[in-house]
């Protein structure tokens, strides 16, 4: 089997304000079903995620300040985690700051060399958004 595209499902209580959440990060609304839509996808660039209402998925919030770190519960929250790799966390960690995103753990250069920070939707679904530490800011091969 060759796989060609991985479109994730997140669980969402909320459609609309799902999509909004998405569009505060940059990303665009591709396309939604129902009236009012019920599901639909999400983008940014190749890259698009698929929302549906209660269904197709776990979510909840966990309740833990942090994701990562002594403090922290990377085993609470109930929704999906996903890896995106960015151009610029640093810039990326400013825009969430200033647009009410949460955010789990902030900018940090980690040992497996790649800067990365979290943010948490409202429904539990965590994001580790990524860059490489190096000049070119791709990702490092799976560790």
């Amino acid at each position: 089997m060759t796989a060609h595209v991985v479109n994730p499902i997140l669980n969402v209580s909320d459609f609309a304000a799902s999509v909004r959440w998405f569009e505060t990060l940059g990303w665009e609304k591709a396309w939604d079903w129902g009236d009012p839509p019920t599901f639909g996808g999400v983008r940014s660039g190749a890259c698009e995620i698929f929302l549906c209402l209660d269904g197709q998925g776990g979510r909840g919030h966990g309740g833990v300040a942090a994701t990562f770190g002594p403090d922290g519960d990377q085993t609470a929250d109930r929704g999906a985690w996903m890896s995106i790799w960015v151009d610029d966390v640093d810039a990326l960690y400013e825009r969430c700051v200033a647009s009410g995103i949460e955010v789990t753990w902030p900018p940090t250069d980690m040992p497996w060399g790649v800067r990365e920070m979290h943010v948490r939707h409202p429904d539990g679904h965590v994001f580790r958004m990524s860059h490489g530490i190096h000049d070119d800011h791709e990702h490092p091969h799976p560790h």
